[in-house]
């Protein structure tokens, strides 16, 4: 009978195991010296250096004598002096504002102005008129929330949130059973605030402006009964 050839078993590599070969790893040393050259020789490709910007100083707006100009917090004012002093050795410039409607004097430091702004043009104000004409959004919040956003809104010192607080709060009537307290006051406030930047921008009397805010917000009406 012919001899079984013997079958020789092989075994399996285990997975992940490292294989040691002396002759690869020579092979593979000038490569890695050739790639260590190629970084140092000049002319190569170098990452570039990422500069950081600075940021530009912001541009200052130089108002003059006489100007109105409108602080958020108190509403329209205008300039009545520039003067300087002396504070600890530094020079500083500032605007004296005076606010008509809170006979009020504030004093703004020059660099420090980033709060002014000045008053609105013609064609602002003619859309805070439409804004005025415009239907008041009605809001199922708590008042208290409301109150707030709406305080917010008056001291923001922009003109379309300003309009926008006396549309919603304009309830088409003098009777002060149908507005809270709270609600007449924040009204009246940012009623006066908006009224104060038309007179300013129109030159116009106040009454004049009066009858304008009114017919937009449809309040002619109630002054035509009450008389």
């Amino acid at each position: 009978m012919p001899k079984k050839k013997k079958v020789k078993k092989v075994k399996k590599r285990k997975k992940g195991k490292i294989i040691k070969n002396t002759k690869i790893k020579n092979n593979l040393k000038p490569l890695t010296k050739a790639l260590d050259k190629k970084s140092t020789i000049p002319g190569a490709e170098e990452k570039p250096e990422i500069k950081k910007i600075k940021k530009q100083s912001t541009e200052k707006r130089i108002y003059n004598l006489k100007d109105f100009v409108v602080y958020p917090k108190h509403g329209v004012g205008r300039i009545t002096a520039i003067e300087k002093a002396t504070i600890g050795e530094i020079d500083i410039q500032f605007y004296k504002i005076f606010v008509e409607k809170e006979k009020l004097t504030l004093t703004v430091p020059i660099n420090q102005q980033s709060k002014l702004r000045p008053i609105a043009s013609v064609n602002q104000i003619n859309k805070c008129v439409s804004i005025l004409k415009t239907k008041p959004k009605i809001k199922r919040t708590m008042w208290s929330r409301r109150a707030q956003e709406y305080d917010q809104k008056i001291n923001s010192g922009k003109i379309y949130e300003l309009a926008e607080v006396v549309k919603d709060l304009n309830k088409n009537t003098d009777i002060i059973a149908d507005q809270s307290y709270s609600e007449r006051q924040l009204f009246e406030k940012a009623y006066e605030r908006l009224k104060s930047e038309f007179e300013a921008v129109l030159n116009t009397s106040p009454e004049e402006v009066q009858k304008k805010m009114d017919k937009a917000l449809g309040r002619t009406q109630i002054l035509e009964t009450a008389e």
